[in-house]
C-alpha cells in the first residue's frame, strides 16, 4: 500500500469522524423522538373520537391532554436549560492560552479565576482581588505579572478539571477552597498531583460528586496540611475514610467528620442504648 492510498484512508476515516454523531446528541434526539411520538399519539387518539362522531371527550379526558401538552414542553424547556448548563460550564473552562502568551502565566491564572467570580491572593501581598456583586473585577492584577498566585477561593464556581490546567503552572499556590463546586469530581482532584510540593491547606467540603476514590488521589499531596471534607453526600463511611486519609497523609489535619460518623449504624446504636438502659434497670433491682 502507498503512502498516497494511507493518506486518503486517513483522510475519508478522519471525514467520517466528523459526520459521526455524538453519542449524548444522540441519546437525547431518541428521548426526544419518544416523547413526541407519545404525545402525537395521544392527540391523535382525541381527534379520532370527535371526528368519528362519538362522544365528547370527557373533562378528565381533556384535562390529561393539557396536562401532557404542559408536562411535554416543561421536559423540553429542562432540557434546553440543561444544555445551556453544560454549554456554560465548557466555556467558562476553556483553555485561556491566548491570554497566556500575550501576559504570562500567572495574569493568566488570574483573569480566570476572576471570570469564575472566585477570589485570590498574590503570594508577598494581603490584598484580595475578587468580583463584585455583578462579576465586574478591576485588572489592577495585571500590574504585577511576576507575582504568583498563594491562596485562591473557587467556593461555589463551576471549575472544573479542564479549568484547572489554567492554574498548574502556579508553584506558590498553598491554600485552595472549592467548597460546594458541583463541577468537582475525582477527575479533579486526580489532578491535583501538580500542587504536591506546595498545596498546604484544601477545601473539599459540599462537594457533591467527589468519592472515595479521588480521596484517594491526594497522595501525592505531601506537603497537605489541612482537609476538609465535610458534607460530602457520596461518602457511605465517612469516619472510616477519615481514618484512612490521616492513615495516608500523617501530617494532615482531617476535619469535618467524625470518626463514628458512618461506622455505627442509627439501628445498632438504638440496640445498644437500649441494652444499657436494660443493664441499668436489672442492676437496679438488685439493689
Amino acid at each position: 500500500m502507498t503512502i498516497g492510498s494511507l493518506y486518503s484512508r486517513a483522510s475519508s476515516l478522519a471525514k467520517e469522524k466528523e459526520h459521526e454523531p455524538c453519542h449524548r446528541c444522540v441519546l437525547r434526539h431518541s428521548q426526544a423522538m419518544k416523547r413526541c411520538s407519545a404525545h402525537v399519539c395521544a392527540a391523535v387518539a382525541v381527534r379520532r373520537a370527535l371526528s368519528s362522531g362519538a362522544a365528547a371527550p370527557s373533562v378528565f379526558t381533556r384535562f390529561l391532554l393539557k396536562l401532557s401538552h404542559y408536562f411535554y414542553d416543561v421536559e423540553n424547556i429542562l432540557d434546553w436549560n440543561g444544555w445551556w448548563r453544560t454549554q456554560a460550564v465548557i466555556r467558562k473552562n476553556r483553555l485561556f492560552g491566548y491570554a497566556q502568551k500575550n501576559f504570562g502565566n500567572n495574569v493568566a491564572a488570574a483573569y480566570y479565576i476572576l471570570t469564575l467570580r472566585g477570589s485570590f491572593r498574590f503570594a508577598g501581598q494581603s490584598e484580595w482581588f475578587r468580583p463584585d456583586s455583578r462579576g465586574r473585577f478591576s485588572y489592577d492584577f495585571m500590574s504585577t505579572p511576576d507575582a504568583g498566585i498563594e491562596e485562591v477561593d473557587l467556593s461555589g464556581t463551576l471549575i472544573n478539571h479542564n479549568g484547572l490546567e489554567n492554574l498548574v503552572k502556579q508553584n506558590k499556590l498553598r491554600t485552595l477552597s472549592v467548597r460546594g463546586c458541583p463541577e468537582v469530581d475525582d477527575w479533579f482532584l486526580a489532578h491535583l498531583h501538580v500542587f504536591g510540593e506546595s498545596l498546604v491547606e484544601l477545601d473539599l467540603s459540599h462537594c457533591p460528586r467527589i468519592t472515595v476514590g479521588g480521596l484517594a488521589a491526594l497522595q501525592n499531596l505531601r506537603k497537605l496540611e489541612r482537609l476538609d471534607i465535610s458534607g460530602l453526600p457520596r461518602l457511605q463511611n465517612p469516619g472510616l475514610v477519615r481514618i484512612l486519609l490521616e492513615e495516608m497523609l500523617p501530617h494532615c489535619q482531617v476535619s469535618g467528620v467524625e470518626y463514628e460518623q458512618g461506622l455505627i449504624q442509627p439501628e445498632s446504636q438504638e440496640q445498644t442504648e437500649d441494652h444499657h438502659e436494660a443493664s441499668t434497670h436489672t442492676g437496679l433491682r438488685h439493689l
